[in-house]
């Protein structure tokens, strides 16, 4: 149980910060860097989906022209609200550029990281009209027997084209990365080399890759007679089909009287010298998931 804050101090947050914030935690998401951005009003907005692209056809000169009827079809983007809590001692209030660059660097990746594990199905999404990739096509990419870490890769880029996608980016985990490093083609040469500028992979197959510590969900060993489940290392997909939505920057209040769990021991803020940030942001997300794929890496061993 968490207290309710009963009294919020006299620090002001910058636009600037807020605005920073935001900034900082969309470079911290694999996701929101890849999707499409759009505007997200309060209430929602319906987002229109075309699930059959007008084809066309050669007429002769006087030949009537071939009509198509693309199907048309809508979803609705509902915000949703994604929060987090931040202690910090009173020393960090009394010098204030230490307490805006620490808020700058604490809550970004707390934010990002729960939305893309959210998105990848790491943990429940928060309602009907926000869409995850639970249940998208599961490619291995742990060389096995006569599988490779790059069939894996090919094997996800032609079940996204079989579904009329085109794959265009890579999501992926410090974990799965650590896998890209490990491939190497039949002599033992590495498949995917980091770039000489920043040493990172930024490109596979010759599409964006970005890696964020979100798109990480740990698997399970067997267990009798349950099978084991790899973990989930990364996305493949065509990003174009994914969209997500902000209503505003990031909200954040201050509390220097509220009771809060921490580490499942209450704590009383005023009496430890210590205040609480509390950061909170309205997102949605959409996409075809049948244009994605899960890359999975090995099942623990119990």
């Amino acid at each position: 149980m968490s207290g309710i804050p009963t009294n919020r101090t006299n620090i002001t947050l910058p636009a600037e910060v807020s605005a920073e914030i935001l900034a900082k935690t969309q470079s911290e998401s694999a996701i929101m860097r890849l999707a499409q951005q759009t505007e997200l009003p309060g209430r929602g907005k319906q987002i229109s989906v075309i699930s059959a692209d007008p084809q066309a056809g050669w007429v002769a000169e006087t030949d009537p022209k071939p009509v198509s009827n693309p199907t048309l079809g809508s979803k609705l983007m509902q915000a949703y609200q994604l929060a987090v809590i931040v202690p910090f001692s009173n020393q960090f209030r009394r010098d204030l550029p230490a307490l805006y660059d620490e808020l700058v660097r604490r809550l970004p990746r707390a934010l990002a990281t729960k939305f893309d594990q959210t998105v990848i199905g790491a943990v429940n999404k928060p309602g009907e009209n926000f869409d995850n990739f639970a249940l998208c096509t599961a490619q291995s990419i742990i060389p096995s027997g006569g599988h490779t870490t790059y069939l894996g890769l090919l094997e996800a880029y032609k079940d996204i084209s079989d579904h009329g996608g085109v794959l265009d980016g890579f999501a992926m985990s410090p974990n799965g990365i650590g896998i890209l490093l490990g491939a190497v083609d039949s002599v033992g040469r590495p498949i995917f080399i980091p770039t000489a500028n920043d040493g990172e992979i930024n490109r596979v197959l010759g599409r964006r890759t970005i890696e964020a510590r979100g798109m990480y969900k740990s698997g399970a060993a067997a267990v009798d007679s349950t099978p084991a489940v790899p973990a989930i290392v990364g996305v493949a997909g065509d990003w174009t089909q994914a969209m997500w939505g902000a209503v505003s920057n990031v909200d954040i209040s201050f509390s220097d009287q509220a009771t809060l769990t921490i580490n499942s021991n209450l704590v009383n803020l005023w009496e430890r010298n210590m205040f609480a940030v509390r950061a909170e942001i309205e997102l949605g997300f959409r996409a075809d998931t049948s244009c994605f794929n899960l890359l999975t890496g090995a099942a623990p061993v119990a």
